[in-house]
């Protein structure tokens, strides 16, 4: 079967790899110049199964409340007349149960999972390279109130088997041992043990070479313009690329562009629940082994994630909903820089980082749209919002089985 994938960040180039693998003649098409240049460029670095929880969570309202009176806040919203944001943000605030949110967060669980075997699966078979380490996450709590708020967290991992410690200040700095020039921040953490870090951008381009290896065709630089479709479903798409418009056929098309899947979607008749929630990074160098983290730390307060990458601290965090606003705003970049520089001073020059922001294609409950859609050819790989790393490779194999008409090895 011909199938053409859109989108090249680390959940298209994924399912690219996995369907080439299942013996499909694949195609990947990207209006960048090659893979990984978007959202999956310079995030937080996180491959996070434990901490994959959906947003919409019981008691989020009063939290997105006080975050908006924050100096340093986790979540900003630009007033603007947008009909989406609205539709999107009420559907995110009806899933604000304790019911939802379970449901939800087990579907989450089970796909984090299931996505981190497969990336094993892949490390133990190719000996992919991506600055990785399985070292865990910790996340860090600067309150007594946030560690006792740890129970219905930690009622859910042991549900799910997910490995955890729950930590005092000492056992933070025994994990983390930088933290010991900050101590008196900190109160405690929970440390999720299985959890791994690693470049996404790495990542993304070394599997891309691999599938290519696979005989995938990469077309970059070509911009999609429309989507033909017949009696039958999607006929071709056309692009207009380095050698002008053309019309490229197939059996089968995947939609995997992230934010821009709904836009995309909605001129076929689709309404897709996903909405861009924005983020910011900083990459900085390492000055000090000594004074920077090992793996990831999460500040409980800040929702800002700390990461180590080889010879690089990433700083990820924080949520705009400002819609495809790209504008790099100074006020977030202060905000990664104080939760850097307050927890790890010794860990590098904030003055030599590279500042980044990217959109993350949200859904209001939290799951990401992996399977068919309601055109018989047309399927989607999208909606992973702050996941998309620890997701990739599970979203890629799922969806190449349901392609294949393989039944796959987790119910989704």
């Amino acid at each position: 079967m011909k199938v053409i994938i859109l989108g090249s960040g680390v959940i298209g180039v994924s399912t690219a790899y996995y369907l080439a693998g299942a013996g499909h003649q694949v195609s990947v098409i990207d209006r960048q110049a090659g893979a990984g240049l978007e959202t999956s460029f310079a995030n937080a670095g996180e491959i996070s199964p434990g901490y994959s929880s959906p947003w919409a969570a019981p008691g989020l309202p009063i939290k997105a409340i006080k975050w908006l009176f924050m100096q340093h806040r986790p979540l900003v919203i630009w007033p603007k007349p947008d009909l989406a944001m609205m539709r999107w943000g009420l559907a995110l605030l009806t899933n604000c149960t304790a019911a939802r949110y379970e449901k939800n967060k087990a579907r989450m669980l089970a796909l984090a999972q299931y996505s981190r075997a497969c990336l094993e699966e892949l490390r133990a078979a190719t000996a992919i390279q991506y600055d990785q380490r399985m070292r865990g996450t910790l996340q860090l709590f600067r309150t007594q109130k946030q560690l006792d708020g740890t129970a219905a967290d930690i009622a859910v991992l042991k549900r799910f088997d997910v490995a955890y410690e729950l930590l005092d200040r000492a056992g933070c700095i025994a994990a983390e041992p930088a933290l010991t020039h900050v101590r008196e921040k900190i109160v405690g953490g929970l440390r999720l043990t299985g959890d791994e870090t690693g470049d996404c951008f790495m990542f993304t381009n070394a599997l891309a070479a691999m599938a290519k290896a696979r005989e995938v065709e990469f077309l970059y630089g070509s911009t999609i313009t429309a989507l033909d479709q017949g009696a039958s479903g999607i006929e071709a798409v056309r692009v207009t690329g380095p050698s002008g418009p053309t019309r490229i056929a197939a059996d089968a098309f995947v939609v995997a562009m992230g934010s821009y899947s709904p836009l995309l979607a909605r001129r076929l008749g689709i309404r897709l629940p996903v909405y861009p929630v924005k983020g910011y990074s900083l990459t900085l160098p390492v000055s000090d082994d000594a004074g920077a983290p090992q793996s990831t730390v999460m500040d409980e307060t800040f929702k800002v994630a700390v990461t180590r990458l080889g010879d690089r601290v990433r700083v990820g965090g924080t949520a705009e909903l400002a819609g495809y606003n790209l504008k790099l705003r100074e006020s977030r970049r202060q905000t990664l820089n104080h939760v850097v520089t307050d927890l790890f001073p010794h860990a590098g020059d904030v003055s030599k980082a590279s500042f980044w922001t990217g959109l993350r294609p949200m859904t209001p409950d939290g799951p990401p749209i992996i399977g068919k859609s309601k055109i018989a050819n047309l399927y989607f790989n999208t909606g992973h919002g702050t996941l998309g790393w620890t997701m990739a490779a599970g979203s890629g194999r799922l969806l190449a089985d349901i392609i294949s008409g393989r039944t796959p090895d987790i119910a989704y």
